[in-house]
């Protein structure tokens, strides 16, 4: 394996890692901000309620995700090991 393979393969994976990884995130960023906003209009500073709506946000985009997580993880992964008899 040379070295210009093994950046290309560690580009790869953390691209990989971006594109997974964005939309939940993004999805707490946007809950988070919506609940703050709300707590300064209404004034509540309770911890529960930034905390469970943006846990449940990120679990329903994962939920909803999870194939083409799958498909993108299979995909790589399907590549990874096409390139094996090459190394």
């Amino acid at each position: 394996m040379t070295d210009a393979v093994a950046v290309e393969l560690a580009q790869q994976a953390l691209m990989l890692i971006l594109l997974l990884t964005a939309p939940p995130l993004l999805m707490g960023l946007v809950v988070g901000l919506v609940i703050s906003i709300f707590q300064a209009a209404t004034q509540i500073q309770d911890q529960m309620i930034t905390f469970v709506p943006r846990m449940v946000a990120v679990f329903l985009v994962l939920l909803l995700l999870i194939p083409w997580y799958i498909r993108m993880l299979t995909a790589y992964t399907a590549e990874l090991y096409s390139r094996v008899p090459a190394v």
